[in-house]
């Protein structure tokens, strides 16, 4: 579609200020004082306070938070997920640029909320939303383009506050593909997230230094200048789905990277900058205590349990320590609530034990002020999850919307993300502003005070001096616009995607290798290969073995056999996939590299039914072993290619492999790269790979044997001594080498 011309970009005017800040407007005029140049947001030619760009961040926001209508802040309370017109399908619903998407929603119903949507222009200029989740991925220059017209359609609003664009993490490869392409992403993809933490432990934490950098530099360049983004969460129970969004499972190796990725994220050890990308570091006080692995974004998985006293402490919160201290924008916290009945006793940073009330972390006023704030001094702001005023209210659900909306902002929280419910914010602030409670004679609900559950004026112009704080830190009160082309290079340069490439390298850990690589030379010269690729999904699987096979012989010269009986060796890629965080499965989520495997349901309290059903994690999982009988029959060898997204038990996969190799959403081409000798494998595992069902077997009280609150390489402490071998571990898989696969694990060749 042809844009119109009178679009955003076409219209942006600069000025450069001598030692100052450029100035970008597009209808707005601009005030001369002093010899320097100031944004006249409200064009009325008086430099207040809140415009003089020579003004504290904080002093600034302030000044302008006062002077909004409850309206106005009201609307800076939300944020929720917005679409592009670039990619509505029917163009009846933009606007006359094409590139804003005006399409009304009578019931939008998303995992988190069920609300009424209306087009952008409307929600911005009629609702006062200023922050927007973006989750599409079109090009750098389409996405600069649509970010500066949401801002011109801000700047044209009574006080021309500008827009803060949010996005969860763009730079890690989000699945398994062949070569580094387009289908890795509009930004330059490093591995997952637990594959930089392997990078890291195996050849030290600088290449962190280069990732937020790039990073810093590509979202600045489109106008991205918020991220949901990093998880500080330390993996404890490894049927937690999110696995895959973590780090892995060692609080130190967390803490290092979280202190590092925050400044050079932001542009500072001293919080947000003009240049930096504002972080939101997830999920308070810490999501991976989760009870035999149910998550929070459903029913099944409300409760964080601690079975260890002091595991909070001790593992939990050090990352998110080191993000408050590196002056991290904002903190989000969890959907879940502490279990008190199923927990030990957990300590405070000053050793006092810690109150278990039963509602969710963003409802929780101990964690959001008194731990957070107080006790940790986080001077930021509080950004929910997404939902918490709708479905997934855990401990409130007796709540009205306004109730929830009202309680959530007195606890602490700034920003309520997954809802654009003005509505009921409206509602919460009438309700004080008129007495609901007071005056009016209405029941309070039991447990609360009516100040609790009404918005007043002073809650309201003190969450909005916080995000505004923020958005005057990243300078888009002086220039939220950016040039497309210039998005396009940067989001081009070479050296962000061979950096990236580098770690895609380095990520690879090399669990086993009986003398079979590198192969190169002779142990490759000659020899016929058989490539297979698994996947949950056969279809996909063998779409992707035929593509493999199609560059291994055509980029990699190599000589293929047609079967495996035929071959001197085997490259197998292997890319388990089990459950969704979004649901619950109908038993506990399944580790085993398993096709149609029978396994126990779980009942409504999450403990073990007496009904069963099946499993896959893998389809043609049992090909693995004929695979490896057909071509060690004539002595072949067998190497394969495991994608970590989870903590998978390899017993059906190791016992056929003579080597194997750990990728965590690592590039084919990385691994193959390691494979043939190109580079050598340096990574470290990030996670402790459990050994069988038995370790992590659920009682009839819905208790598992090993505790869900406590890493991996920690774990061994709690077993049972029956279960613990000659050498005292119990937890972590034993290959047939005598290797356990425990963190910090690998080998080299």
């Amino acid at each position: 579609m042809e844009l119109a011309m009178n679009k955003a970009t076409e219209r942006i005017r600069y000025y450069q200020n001598e030692n100052g800040p450029v100035i970008g407007v597009t209808v707005k005029p601009v005030i001369e004082r002093d010899g320097r140049i100031f944004k006249d947001h409200t064009g009325d030619g008086l430099l207040t306070a809140w415009k003089d760009w020579r003004n504290p961040p904080a002093a600034r926001a302030a000044s302008l938070a006062a002077e909004l209508s409850p309206e106005e802040k009201i609307g800076l309370l939300f944020v929720n997920t917005r679409k592009m017109g670039l990619l509505q399908e029917d163009k009846t619903k933009v606007d006359e640029t094409g590139l804003l998407d005006e399409e009304i929603v009578e019931q939008d119903e998303s995992i988190f909320n069920v609300e009424k949507t209306y087009g952008t222009t409307y929600t911005i200029q009629k609702m006062g939303i200023r922050h927007l989740i973006f989750r599409q991925n079109p090009q750098a220059a389409d996405m600069a383009d649509w970010i500066n017209q949401l801002n011109q359609t801000a700047e044209e609003t009574a006080h021309g506050i500008p827009m803060v664009i949010t996005s969860n993490s763009r730079n890690e490869n989000g699945e398994v593909v062949f070569g580094m392409n387009d289908a890795a992403g509009v930004f330059p993809a490093w591995p997952g997230t637990m594959g930089i933490a392997a990078a890291v432990k195996g050849n030290g934490p600088g290449l962190v230094d280069t990732f937020a950098e790039c990073i810093r530099r590509e979202w600045d360049a489109v106008g991205l200048k918020k991220g949901y983004m990093y998880m500080a969460d330390a993996m404890t129970d490894p049927r937690w789905q999110r696995t895959y969004g973590t780090f892995g499972e060692d609080p130190a190796l967390i803490t290092e990277m979280i202190s590092r990725l925050v400044p050079g994220i932001q542009g500072s050890e001293s919080g947000v900058t003009p240049e930096g990308v504002a972080v939101t570091i997830k999920h308070f006080p810490g999501g991976g205590a989760r009870e035999n692995g149910f998550d929070p974004h459903y029913e099944q998985g409300q409760w964080n349990v601690y079975q260890t006293e002091g595991s909070l402490g001790d593992y939990h919160l050090p990352a998110f320590k080191a993000a408050v201290e590196k002056k991290a924008s904002s903190i989000m916290p969890y959907y879940a609530k502490p279990a008190a009945e199923k927990s030990l006793p957990q300590y405070d940073l000053d050793g006092r034990p810690v109150p278990m009330t039963p509602v969710g972390f963003a409802f929780n006023r101990f964690f959001i002020q008194d731990l957070l704030r107080e006790q940790m001094g986080f001077t930021g702001y509080v950004n929910s999850d997404s939902g918490i005023t709708n479905k997934m209210a855990w401990g409130v659900e007796e709540l009205d919307g306004p109730s929830r909306v009202a309680l959530a902002v007195n606890t602490g929280v700034d920003l309520i993300s997954g809802s654009l419910d003005v509505d009921a914010a409206r509602e919460a602030y009438e309700r004080w502003k008129h007495g609901y409670y007071t005056g009016q004679g209405h029941p309070v609900p039991e447990g609360y005070r009516p100040e609790q559950l009404t918005l007043s004026e002073e809650a309201l112009t003190r969450a909005a001096a916080r995000t505004l704080e923020e958005e005057f830190a990243l300078g888009l009160f002086e220039n939220p616009y950016r040039d497309p082309a210039e998005a396009a290079k940067v989001i081009a340069d070479r050296d962000h995607w061979d950096a990236a490439y580098d770690v895609h390298r380095k990520s690879v850990v090399l669990l086993k290798d009986k003398g079979v690589l590198p192969l190169a030379g002779e142990r490759l010269e000659g020899k016929r290969i058989y490539v297979e690729c698994f996947r949950k999904d056969g279809k996909a699987a063998a779409d992707e073995t035929e593509k493999l096979q199609e560059s291994l012989a055509k980029d990699r010269g190599l000589a293929l056999a047609e079967n495996a009986g035929d071959a001197d060796l085997a490259l197998l890629f292997i890319s388990p996939s089990s459950g969704e965080y979004f649901h619950a499965t109908s038993g506990y989520l399944e580790l085993d590299i398993c096709e149609d495997k029978e396994v126990t349901d779980v009942d409504s309290l999450g403990r073990p039914a007496d009904t069963f059903h099946r499993e896959t994690s893998l389809a043609g999982a049992p090909r693995i072993r004929e695979i490896a009988r057909a071509v060690r029959q004539k002595g072949g060898k067998v190497i394969s290619c495991v994608n970590f997204t989870l903590a998978w038990m390899v017993g059906n996969v190791e016992p056929y492999s003579d080597a194997l190799l750990a990728g965590f959403d690592t590039c084919t081409d990385a691994l193959l790269d390691v494979i043939l000798g190109i580079c050598r494998p340096t990574g470290r595992l990030p996670i402790t790979l459990p050994k069988n069902d038995a370790v992590l077997a659920v009682d009839k009280d819905g208790v598992c044997v090993s505790h869900n609150d406590v890493p991996g390489f920690v774990k061994d402490r709690y077993m049972p001594d029956s279960m613990k071998d000659e050498n005292g571990k119990a937890y972590a898989y034993r290959d047939e080498m005598g290797n356990y696969y425990e963190m910090d694990f690998g080998l080299s060749c």
